[in-house]
């Protein structure tokens, strides 16, 4: 009878048990950011995998960069990731722990009285924590879930800030290009501006006002220089580069729009079905739920510990018998930590709630930005860039014919290229916004995630009219 109890016994405890996985449950974290981004995400656990990771973002540096290999370097290459990954290797270390049962006390005493020793010897097996395992393991199984959760949403962060960085680099390459235009226009119309003035053929004012745009562009243009390199610093640090690696090339232009834009459809629906905020917060309610389950099993036992015990005393027989132990709280009857319980799951449930609308509302914000910034980067496109060519051809015909001055094409020139900027301008925000609405249908809050600075800020052709 004895042996079947303890087969018994040990059949139970274990089949409770649980084992580490061999990728820490990094699998979950691959599969959501391969199914959201394309791109694969790595845990470097070992020398080995760090070794391979390098020779990869190696390979992808050593062409020009496009939006997809510049998320993937990060992915690969970011410390700090890599060291959000271990939030989700404690966990699975929580999840084993509990469980698993703590084991038995043991208790050895010598006791002396006269010439009399009394040894006592006990062993106490902890029963409440040996039947409340199924309920600590789903909840710890469930944070363990929350964590992969949490593991995902950081590298979908950090993907959405890299693609955003990649783009706001791009644009502000192309923004010193033609700011660098604007300048030598503005310093040919200011260097002839002058010899006119010396001559006496052209009115004072006029040459200042020629002298001071020059002036402008000039300070301009080293602002957008410096705006060049802060959003290519930004995202070398997101990518995680340093030394040579920071020689990598970006490509000359934006991505060009897309043919048609994206239909709104039910992207609501999608939000709630994909984003990882909403499901994380769905899945810490779970466990708060199981988590009741086991504050009711405890309220008014706080410990049941069976005991078995062995007592020698010479120079009598030994003792043998068995002892159970059963902790009453006399003063708290376990009320408040019930209460505490509830109240901390409709705290839960609240917060569902609230994610979910504000899940819906966001993915509304996006949408609208992004519709926005394609049309207003097709009109530029299609509308003011044409036209503005337009003007500069008649201009050239014009000057051909001797109809306008040479201060009339430079100024005319200037305004081209004006205009080719707010072109650049306008498709790196279709670009920022077409990330962010990306990010509020499968990972979470854009505006929580950040993204890369605006880099163009272009002066207004204050000379060009004469």
């Amino acid at each position: 009878m004895k042996k079947t109890a303890c087969a018994m016994f040990a059949a139970a405890l274990l089949a409770g048990c649980v084992s580490f996985s061999e990728d820490g449950g990094f699998g979950t974290v691959q599969r959501a950011v391969k199914e959201r981004t394309g791109q694969e995400a790595k845990w470097l656990r070992s020398a080995d995998e760090a070794n391979s990771v390098r020779a990869r973002v190696k390979e992808l540096l050593a062409q020009s960069l496009s939006a997809e290999a510049a998320v993937q370097i990060a992915l690969l290459n970011n410390p700090g990731l890599q060291a959000s990954y271990a939030e989700m290797g404690i966990a699975e270390a929580e999840l084993v722990h509990a469980s698993r049962w703590s084991g038995p006390t043991f208790s050895f005493a010598r006791l002396r009285r006269g010439d009399e020793t009394e040894y006592e010897r006990s062993v106490f097996f902890n029963l409440l924590g040996l039947l409340t395992i199924p309920l600590s393991t789903k909840f710890e199984e469930k944070r363990f879930a929350s964590a992969q959760a949490r593991a995902a949403g950081e590298a979908l962060k950090l993907a959405l800030e890299t693609r955003k960085a990649f783009f706001s680099a791009v644009a502000a390459e192309e923004g010193v290009r033609y700011m660098e235009q604007v300048k030598l226009a503005a310093e040919a119309s200011a260097d002839l501006a002058r010899r006119m003035a010396l001559a006496g053929n052209w009115p004072k004012l006029n040459q200042v006002r020629e002298q001071v745009f020059y002036a402008e562009s000039t300070a301009q243009l080293a602002r957008v220089r410096q705006s060049r390199v802060s959003a290519r610093e930004r995202l070398a640090r997101l990518m995680g580069l340093w030394g040579d690696d920071l020689r990598f090339t970006l490509p000359e232009r934006l991505p060009d729009l897309p043919k048609a834009a994206r239909e709104a459809g039910d992207l609501e629906a999608q939000a709630l079905a994909q984003r990882l905020d909403v499901q994380a917060a769905r899945r810490e309610t779970e466990a708060l739920a199981e988590s009741m389950g086991l504050t009711q099993i405890s309220r008014f036992v706080n410990l049941l510990e069976l005991g078995l015990i062995h007592n020698t005393e010479s120079p009598r027989p030994p003792q043998r018998g068995w002892e159970i132990e059963l902790r009453i709280p006399i003063f708290d009857f376990g009320g408040a930590r019930v209460v505490r319980a509830e109240q901390t799951y409709m705290q839960s449930v609240n917060r569902v709630a609230e994610t979910a609308i504000r899940a819906r509302s966001e993915v509304r914000e996006t949408y609208s930005a992004y519709r926005t910034n394609f049309d207003l980067a097709k009109h530029y496109r299609d509308e003011i860039v044409p036209l503005r060519k337009r003007i500069s051809e008649e201009m050239l015909l014009r000057y051909n014919g001797m109809l306008s001055s040479v201060f009339e094409l430079l100024s005319d020139t200037r305004d081209s290229v004006m205009s080719v900027s707010g072109y650049i301008e306008s498709l790196r925000d279709f670009w920022l916004a077409e990330s962010d609405l990306q990010a509020a249908l499968t990972s979470g809050s854009p505006g929580a995630m950040g993204g890369g600075s605006k880099a163009l800020a272009l002066p207004a052709a204050a000379g060009a009219a004469h």
